[in-house]
């Protein structure tokens, strides 16, 4: 009779963790924690799930019986590009087979297939086992393959991968190793439910900016659902991209955008600002007053043009010496009142700004280029900034096209 263990009530359990919104760290921590008090020999366990991240291609959480659980975020692979490590591994093995289950013994001295066995090994494991769980279909015997032909790449949403391994001489009992394979349904099932919310979160973030991406998920969803906010409005645009895109090939166009658009959104984001929109070549970003003093705000604003003004020039010198195309820039930075919120048609919204200090800002950074400046801050921040960013110079008072009262406008040295 083999020796079965009490996993009654686990289901249920697992199931309710999901519908609380534990994490999936606290999820994945619990069931690994739960599983071995009830008896089940692992000394580590592994579960992975893809995710759709800008930056990370997928979550693996290595739980271990004396050091608890480790969080790992694997980098996010191009399309097409895969790492010898993940080709070397049994999740691939499983992720683009149609095989669903793989067991090996470690301790029969001949060589392992996958360096991650013989890692185990010499750490004294003796017996290894993993399990695919498909989102797709769970039945046993119909298995979901969980691979893209098209994009030649796993399907990264499509199910989790469980592993474990224990030290113990005679290997995982089998009868052992079903009980735990019929709870990984409901742990995937539960974990399905938290990953799709933080990855509707990340892309939320990704797409409109952290607090815009926020508000959305938590239902400010209507299509007037705007509120009045005082915010600083920092309004950028790449000069010389337009003549540019004529004349390099779009492989290059590509890279010499999302170059020079990271190196000007670092010092907003790095300084507490959020970015609203990608333009074509420039962006539009905010400094909530919300988030400090009226002076602080500004000083966050002005400090990440600062930071711009210096870095550039080196940047571009370091571009220009590796034989690469290089982009100048102009920066508005204006304050006021504005309306934040859903604008658009009932069937495409945008999470914007609109109002007068959006315009107005606009109409100052197309001056950046006829005064021969990088960098245009209007009398409302310079007044309300100072003297926490140090001195601004002054340009003069200036016409702002469409805009009934002119200007003084002001700007940083060198910029």
């Amino acid at each position: 009779m083999p020796n079965m263990l009490d996993f009654s009530g686990f289901e249920t359990t697992l199931v309710e963790r999901g519908l609380q919104g534990l994490t999936v760290a606290e999820q994945v921590d619990a069931f690994c924690r739960d599983i071995t008090l009830a008896g089940f020999p692992a000394r580590r366990f592994n579960m992975s799930i893809g995710t759709l991240h800008p930056r990370h291609g997928a979550h693996s959480y290595v739980w271990r019986r004396d050091e608890g659980l480790a969080t790992e975020l694997h980098p996010r692979r191009r399309s097409g590009e895969e790492t010898d490590g993940y080709l070397r591994s049994p999740i691939y093995r499983l992720r683009s087979t149609d095989e669903v289950t793989l067991r090996r013994r470690l301790d029969g001295g001949g060589p392992l297939e996958f360096p991650i066995l013989a890692e185990l090994s010499s750490a004294g494991m003796t017996d290894y086992a993993a399990r695919l769980v498909s989102f797709g279909d769970v039945q046993r015997g119909n298995p979901t393959k969980l691979f893209d032909p098209k994009r030649n790449r796993p399907d990264p949403m499509q199910g989790i991968f469980f592993s474990c391994a224990t030290d113990e001489p005679e290997g995982f009992d089998d009868a052992q190793l079903h009980q735990v394979a019929d709870l990984l349904p409901y742990l995937a099932l539960a974990v399905k439910s938290r990953s799709t919310f933080d990855v509707a979160q990340t892309l939320l973030e990704t797409y409109l900016g952290a607090d815009a991406g926020g508000r959305v998920l938590t239902g400010e969803i209507d299509r007037h659902s705007v509120q009045n906010i005082q915010a600083v409005i920092w309004f950028c645009d790449l000069r010389g991209f337009s003549r540019m895109a004529s004349r390099i090939s779009q492989d290059a166009l590509v890279e010499l955008l999302d170059t020079y658009l990271e190196v000007m959104a670092r010092p907003v984001l790095d300084n507490r600002g959020q970015i609203l929109k990608f333009m074509g070549d420039g962006f539009l970003a905010t400094f909530d007053f919300a988030k400090g003093s009226r002076q602080m705000v500004c000083a966050d604003a002005v400090q990440a043009a600062r930071q711009l003004v210096a870095h550039v020039p080196q940047f571009n010198a370091s571009r220009r010496a590796d034989g690469k195309e290089t982009l100048d820039f102009g920066v508005a930075i204006h304050m006021g009142e504005v309306l934040y919120g859903n604008i658009g048609t009932e069937e495409r919204l945008d999470f914007t700004v609109v109002g007068s200090a959006v315009n107005e800002a606009s109409r100052i950074e197309g001056l950046c280029r006829p005064l021969g400046r990088h960098v245009l801050v209007s009398s409302a921040v310079h007044d309300a900034a100072a003297p926490a960013n140090g001195a601004l110079l002054s340009l003069g008072v200036h016409a702002l096209r469409g805009i009934g009262e002119p200007q003084e406008l002001f700007t940083i040295a060198d910029g």
